[in-house]
């Protein structure tokens, strides 16, 4: 109810605004009226007064802040998929291999596993289109497969096994987005949950997540929102409630025609007690760093990683004449000691766009110390009046730099060529029946399976294939090939399974995930950084 209020507050206010413009916009839009005219009317060629205009508008938005743009008509849906949580299409998962279209996942109660589709499956004919061996992207595989919910497409599928190939009427419907990538319980009884996103379905997802955690027994949480880039605001609130007393400050906004409005914990979470760790780097924005900043600002949390993005502007969508949309910038976000999660924009869009690559250029993904605050953006947490500091991110309470020593030079050159996810696409597709019966679940298969030398042999194979001069790179160390070997069980466990098997063989080795349970397991070293000791 808070919410709504708070929406219908701001939507009169928006529209108050609206209603009463200055003398001075006026004066401005006929100024910019009159020069469209001008053009229509005497420029030396025939413009394209759509493209005049939209160029304006972009121009305009990128002066005032990086985060207000405008969206053409034609992009409005598209952008709004990954937080609506939903696409309207067949609901596979694919991958372009060897210029086919592979089917690497099948989506639980989507319109292609009602109709018999399975993984493996090679999509060779789009309603009577060959799509195999022409040279097809990603984006026409999408164009092709997605489409409004009831239409159908016909597609015409190889089989391993079969002579002929099976063809399929598959009606389009609604495939959901998950914003959850993993979320299970250790051998330590830690529940370990990744986020990507702030989406439609975010709640709902998480709620699910910590039924599991409470029925299993679960106290202490790590909190994985790395790479997390945000979305919608109350799904960051809902959040932290889980974590936090009642009647505790999350996060206020705040800007020049917008008064102070305050989002608030209403309930004692289910998680307000135990040991928590939120996992952050340099792509963690916006409503990550709400939620990093709130439980860090009231000593709820450990927070490690490296320091969050800086994305602090609250926008809002409003639609414009012709089914356009601009999401304008009208408040900042700050965390409740206060402090503003925006990074400085003064420096100019590019300045501003190239912020992460000049971290990385400055040692701050490596040097801790390389970060220099100024005493003027100090701040106290709330309950142990540990030191942290504004000025744009969350800084972590223990820095985790990149470790460029875990992957070897041949590694990233599998990496660079997409060999390895090409092999791991193809090994699986060939072994995939004697996979399914030798593991039939998760646990077997991350005991007893192993990328043997024979495996580690096909790929090198398959390297030199793609002109990859291996002979030239040096030798890995053990920890290297130790990491190849994991980075690869991960993805044939992703393969088989989903993200969330991915997941659970991938942080065996992930120095974030490793570095968060360790603190977790050890109390004196969890308090210490709790206090800022």
């Amino acid at each position: 109810m808070k919410f709504r209020i708070f929406g219908l507050v701001l939507s009169a206010i928006l529209f108050f605004n609206f209603a009463t413009y200055s003398q001075d916009v006026n004066s401005e839009t006929r100024k910019f009226n009159k020069m469209l005219t001008l053009i229509d009317a005497m420029y030396v060629d025939t413009v394209d007064m759509k493209k005049i205009v939209e160029t304006a508008i972009v121009g305009m938005l990128k002066e005032m802040d990086p985060h207000s743009v405008y969206i053409s008509a034609d992009e409005i849906e598209k952008m709004k998929e990954p937080l609506e949580g939903s696409f309207e299409g067949i609901g596979v998962q694919f991958r372009l291999m060897e210029d086919t279209l592979l089917v690497v996942g099948v989506i639980s109660g989507g319109p292609s596993e009602k109709v018999g589709i399975l993984t493996g499956d090679r999509i060779v004919v789009v309603d009577d289109e060959v799509i195999a061996g022409v040279g097809i992207d990603n984006a026409g595989v999408a164009k092709r497969l997605r489409g409004k919910k009831g239409t159908v497409v016909k597609v015409e599928v190889v089989r391993r096994g079969e002579k002929q190939n099976l063809v399929f009427n598959i009606t389009r419907d609604k495939i959901p987005i998950y914003s959850v990538d993993a979320a299970y319980v250790t051998k330590d009884k830690i529940g370990y949950v990744k986020l990507n996103k702030f989406a439609k379905s975010t709640t709902e997802e998480l709620d699910s997540v910590f039924v599991t955690f409470a029925k299993a027994g679960v106290k202490d949480i790590i909190l994985d929102l790395s790479g997390n880039t945000g979305g919608y605001l109350d799904k960051a609130v809902n959040l932290c409630d889980e974590f936090l007393q009642s009647d505790k400050l999350i996060v206020y906004t705040e800007g020049a025609k917008i008064p102070r409005i305050e989002y608030k914990s209403t309930k004692k979470g289910r998680f307000y007690r135990g040991k928590l760790v939120v996992i952050v780097d340099e792509a963690s924005a916006s409503a990550s760093e709400i939620v990093s900043g709130a439980l860090q600002d009231w000593d709820r949390a450990v927070v490690v990683g490296r320091r969050t993005f800086g994305k602090g502007l609250v926008q809002r969508e409003m639609m414009l004449t012709d089914g356009s949309a601009v999401r304008l910038t009208i408040a900042r976000y700050y965390t409740p000691t206060g402090r503003l999660i925006q990074k400085p924009y003064d420096e100019g869009y590019d300045e501003y766009s190239a912020d992460i690559v000049n971290r990385y250029k400055h040692g701050e993904f490596l040097h801790k110390d390389s970060i220099v605050f100024a005493d003027s953006l100090k701040y106290k947490t709330l309950v142990n009046k540990k030191t942290v500091y504004g000025g744009g991110g969350i800084m972590p309470d223990d820095f985790i730099p990149v470790d460029t020593t875990l992957r070897s030079d041949y590694h990233i050159e599998l990496l660079r060529k997409g060999v390895l996810f090409s092999f791991e696409a193809k090994y699986v597709d060939t072994h995939r029946a004697e996979l399914n019966e030798k593991y039939p679940d998760v646990e077997t298969f991350i005991k007893k399976f192993e990328v043997t030398d024979q495996i580690l042999e096909e790929l090198l194979a398959q390297a030199k294939e793609a002109k990859i001069n291996v002979d030239s790179l040096p030798a890995a160390t053990k920890e290297q090939d130790k990491y190849l070997r994991t980075h690869l069980k991960s993805l044939i466990a992703g393969d088989i399974w989903k993200n969330n098997e991915f997941w659970m063989i991938f942080n065996e080795q992930n120095p974030f995930f490793l570095r968060a349970q360790e603190i977790i397991l050890d109390n004196k070293l969890y308090d210490s950084l709790l206090k800022g000791e």
